[in-house]
């Protein structure tokens, strides 16, 4: 039986067209305002490409993903990226960073942990027996 990952990556997406959920599992996100982008920013104020995510490897064979500003050629957004407040060019996410594209355009990242240990029902036959001398007041 395959293990099954540890981990969801989820990325919140506010903007015109109001909250839209989506489950990162691909290894590359376009998101901008051009319709041929994976997430689609509804609002005047982003770029066609706003901001490219990629899926990265962690040394446990785990991934995070990384937003960079612009597309993967190089060519930056018109406004560039607010990750948690302060301008930059790219970041490696972590759980609840804030990223803003433009006035009310904002996506928040979840990273969220599962247990990796595979949960089986409990055996029907396991039962604990209780003697009848094993309760009352041990002071007797």
């Amino acid at each position: 039986m395959p293990s099954e990952p540890s981990q969801n990556h989820l990325l919140i997406i506010e903007d015109d067209k109001g909250r839209r959920e989506f489950i990162l599992d691909a290894p590359v996100y376009a998101i901008g305002r051009d319709p041929k982008c994976d997430i689609r920013l509804v609002s005047q104020f982003v770029s066609r490409r706003h901001a490219t995510l990629v899926q990265l490897p962690n040394e446990d064979g785990s991934y995070y993903y990384r937003v960079v500003d612009g597309n993967l050629k190089g060519k930056p957004s018109a406004n560039g990226l607010l990750i948690n407040g302060r301008k930059l060019q790219a970041h490696d996410l972590q759980n609840e960073d804030e990223i803003v594209f433009g006035p009310q355009v904002r996506a928040i990242y979840y990273l969220l942990q599962r247990d990796s240990i595979a949960t089986v029902p409990p055996d029907e036959f396991d039962i604990t027996l209780i003697s009848p001398n094993m309760v009352g007041d041990p002071e007797d």
